[in-house]
């Protein structure tokens, strides 16, 4: 699993010069170890609509149609489509790629036609087993999916309100299917190294629900990792792709490719995290940079009680879980 996979604006303008496997850099053999791949999405791809003026944004992003080839490249199963972009060109735009994503056989979850599609599991089976992914967002209120409307699975961070109530049972659903049950969230600030207390209760919830692992992006920045119940909460994933200008202070241009490990009762074991980088528009291995991206990480986790350790060998930080 990675973050926020941002494919438009300057990332797009490169697309035209140069192959798709370009903005997955030196991390593609990651993606084609793993038996299963998901990303956070955080565009359109189109080729069709115009900005979206109903409500002020200042940041618009899409990415050429013909970049689904990009997904592709990567070996992508899956995409979180819950998040603050995916209708910045419109509801035709956001047809177009629901279209292309079926099209090339590329799981989706998140947003929809109406509220029943957005909410709907996108369902993967891997080697018999069966991965639920359910994603969710508090961003972006104006485009909530309603029951004749299109838009995304808007969820407030609030156990007590109705939706996430109806989320809960969503969870509960999935996981008597006997399923993985993947939580992508798009929550919370774009700033800041520490969990939204907030955050931590809700994920406590889904996971006390049925979930399994808790996969949060939205922030430029990575966040610690919890274990709750020998269940993992990544708080927040980072960038992985984009064209964004780096705060020298919080570094939003770090960040991990996490791969989980699960056992042969499909419960998650270990993760394993390996550091990357953000450069000249694509993905790349930290090198150089790992040891003191993988230390904050380290800080990070501690304050949540969780134990990782540094693998100087493989140049990963790994995760025990039970």
């Amino acid at each position: 699993m990675v973050g926020d996979v941002m494919l438009g604006r300057g990332v797009n303008e490169a697309l035209r010069q140069v192959c798709p496997e370009y903005p997955w850099g030196d991390t593609l053999r990651h993606f084609h170890e793993a038996d299963w791949r998901l990303c956070n999405l955080e565009c359109v791809i189109s080729d069709r609509g115009v900005p979206w003026r109903s409500t002020p944004k200042v940041f618009h992003f899409r990415s050429d149609a013909r970049n689904i080839a990009v997904l592709t490249a990567a070996g992508i199963d899956a995409v979180s489509l819950a998040n603050n972009h995916i209708l910045d060109f419109g509801y035709d735009a956001m047809r177009e790629m629901l279209e292309l994503l079926d099209a090339n056989h590329i799981k989706h979850a998140g947003a929809g036609l109406n509220h029943s599609r957005a909410f709907e599991p996108a369902l993967s089976n891997v080697g018999g087993m069966t991965i639920a992914l359910i994603a969710l967002t508090d961003n972006e209120p104006q485009w909530e999916a309603t029951a004749d409307r299109a838009g995304l699975a808007y969820v407030p961070i609030d156990v007590a309100d109705q939706r996430a109530q109806e989320l809960f049972a969503m969870i509960g659903a999935a996981k008597q299917r006997d399923a993985v049950v993947i939580i992508s969230a798009h929550w919370g600030p774009n700033w800041g190294y520490e969990p939204p207390k907030d955050h931590i209760r809700f994920a406590h919830r889904m996971i006390d629900e049925g979930a399994d692992i808790i996969f949060g992006h939205s922030g430029h920045v990575f966040r610690g990792i919890e274990l709750y119940r020998e269940r993992p909460i990544i708080y927040c994933a980072g960038n992985f792709i984009d064209d964004y200008a780096i705060d020298e202070f919080e570094r939003n241009d770090e960040s991990f490719i996490y791969a989980i490990d699960l056992d042969d009762r499909v419960l998650p074991r270990s993760i394993r995290l390996s550091p990357t980088i953000i450069g000249d528009r694509q993905a790349r291995m930290a090198g150089v940079r790992a040891r003191s991206i993988a230390a904050k990480m380290q800080d990070l986790c501690t304050k949540l009680n969780t134990f990782a350790k540094w693998n100087d060998r493989d140049q990963r930080l790994e995760i025990r879980i039970g």
